[in-house]
């Protein structure tokens, strides 16, 4: 099967190089996690993949082509941040219809397809909220609906439910696996908890400390004792640290 996203030989350098000669492959429809020690260099290597930051060495392609930071490109990259980013004076319905606009689209179909991903993301009957009468959990709700709603090739989540709380994070790690299943889309997911790559992702991609090179690159089919898993992982980021 041909890869839907190829990072080749990726390095990257803060004056000193803080990525080294970094490769994996997704195939489309994949749930990619990257993780590793504090500050290795995977949100770096995250917007490098998303065209926000160029790379010193290497390249990355998105069905065969080559993503240039600065350049447009012919595929679609939806990105979720830490940050949920709404703007607070719109609906959660007008928030996800925003990025539509540039599409060309008319406005009956933008607030079709805001209400049709706030649907898939649990959110029906809050399309006329306003961002501060909603937990932090539904406003990055609607941030994952605002990125699905461009139907992209590529989602990138950077830590996306690091500011949420235990039980929240615990929630939102379900919706996303559940999102993922309805959408098909081909995700990469950064994250620093381990217990979480595992809860969601089909692929786990272990960066050593700086300079970042991959560590171990591992399926996660659900073969492996799950417990194990998390013990072997957590004995490579100290080990690394």
């Amino acid at each position: 099967m041909a890869l839907k996203l190829a990072v080749e030989e990726v390095g990257k350098d803060f004056l000193i190089p803080v990525i080294d000669r970094v490769s994996f492959g997704v195939e489309a429809g994949e749930f990619v996690c990257l993780l590793g020690p504090n500050g290795c260099g995977k949100t770096t290597l995250l917007r490098i993949v998303g065209g926000l930051e160029p790379a010193t060495r290497g390249r990355v392609t998105l069905d065969g082509e080559p993503i240039v930071a600065g350049q447009p490109h012919q595929h679609k990259v939806g990105v979720v941040f830490q940050e949920d980013r709404l703007l607070p004076w719109l609906t959660l319905e007008q928030n996800v219809a925003l990025v539509l606009k540039p599409l060309g689209l008319g406005a009956a179909e933008r607030a079709a397809i805001a209400r049709r991903y706030l649907k898939i993301s649990g959110l029906v009957g809050f399309e006329d909220y306003h961002p501060a009468r909603v937990s932090g959990g539904m406003r990055q709700r609607t941030a994952i609906a605002r990125a699905l709603a461009i139907e992209p090739d590529v989602l990138l989540m950077d830590e996306p439910f690091g500011a949420l709380d235990a039980q929240n994070r615990r929630i939102m790690q379900n919706e996303v696996r559940r999102i993922w299943r309805e959408t098909g889309r081909t995700i990469l997911f950064v994250t620093h908890a381990i217990e979480e790559a595992v809860a969601v992702g089909t692929t786990l991609v272990m960066l050593s400390a700086r300079p970042a090179r991959i560590r171990e690159l591992i399926r996660n089919d659900g073969r492996t004792d799950r417990v194990k898993l998390i013990d072997d992982l957590n004995t490579m980021i100290m080990e690394e640290v």
